[in-house]
């Protein structure tokens, strides 16, 4: 079993990614391009898929940390288990594995650890063009999650509406779908949110919104979905606990520091738009207030 504080492969091509040669680049950028699958098969087949050489796949398997190419290929092996792996398998693991301390915190610990990871492999610029794109008001936001990330989806909805207008939560009834895709317009930013077991639907969904020249950014975890692959900008995000679920702490984090950053930048007009917003929950009457 891998640990679940290990980086992946993914995480570990995007941290050498400066150190590496113009070929080893070119290599990472093949392989991160078809995760995992490129890199399950021969070094010949790898690198002829990246027009390389074979011993540039061994060298750059050893840069990132492995020991050779095989090495690479099990971690890419064990991956595949961990993404595929449900509910139950999770929790047989880390409670087999389990230390004495109280859950709360041994949860946490891996939050914690989950946090400092992401951190360290997020590219803040990446941050800022995609605030910058959800602030652009003559696109509009699309916001799609699946079966436990709808609530991620709602999370992100509810907040950019106060926002911004023009702002488009997708039902989760996927034969609705093309109704929203009837819509859409090329620059339109569309917000995915998939992770591990990742939604065919989904993917779908993601390949369609590109034919419509949608603007793609996709929330996930650490093995990256493969939605990811028609995406201009993807959030990786650690998901690992000491549970049979998944933790959602990290995406929410990146999503608050976005609202933040957006309510910043916007600050005129969305003061305006909680203006009204608080009149209209006044004349509804929907908080109470205490006298």
């Amino acid at each position: 079993m891998r640990d679940p504080n290990e980086q992946t492969v993914a995480e570990k091509l995007r941290g050498h990614f400066n150190g590496l040669t113009r070929a080893e680049r070119q290599l990472a950028v093949s392989l991160l391009a078809n995760y995992p699958v490129s890199g399950l098969g021969s070094v010949s087949e790898l690198a002829k898929s990246a027009n390389v050489s074979g011993p540039t796949v061994v060298r750059m398997a050893q840069k990132i940390g492995f020991a050779g190419f095989t090495e690479l290929q099990s971690a890419l092996k064990l991956e595949v288990e961990e993404t595929i792996s449900n509910p139950i398998s999770k929790q047989e693991r880390w409670t087999r594995n389990a230390p004495d301390a109280h859950i709360l915190n041994r949860f946490a610990d891996a939050v914690i650890d989950n946090l400092k990871q992401t951190l360290q492999q997020l590219d803040t610029q990446d941050f800022d063009q995609a605030v910058g794109l959800f602030t652009e008001r003559e696109r509009a936001v699309h916001i799609v999650g699946g079966r436990i990330t709808r609530a991620l989806s709602d999370y992100f909805f509810t907040h950019l509406q106060v926002i911004r207008d023009d702002v488009i939560a997708i039902a989760s009834n996927s034969n609705t779908w093309p109704h929203y895709l009837l819509n859409m317009k090329p620059g339109d930013v569309v917000v995915v949110f998939d992770i591990r077991r990742y939604e065919h639907d989904i993917l779908r969904f993601v390949d369609l919104a590109r034919e419509r020249g949608a603007v793609v950014i996709v929330f996930t975890d650490q093995w990256t979905s493969p939605a990811a692959v028609n995406a201009e900008y993807v959030f990786n995000a650690r998901i690992e606990a000491p549970s049979a679920w998944d933790s959602s702490v990290v995406i929410m984090f990146i999503l608050e520091a976005m609202i933040e950053a957006m309510t910043t930048s916007t600050w005129k007009v969305t003061k305006e738009r909680m203006n009204t917003l608080e009149n209209l929950f006044d004349k509804t009457k929907m908080f109470s207030k205490s006298s």
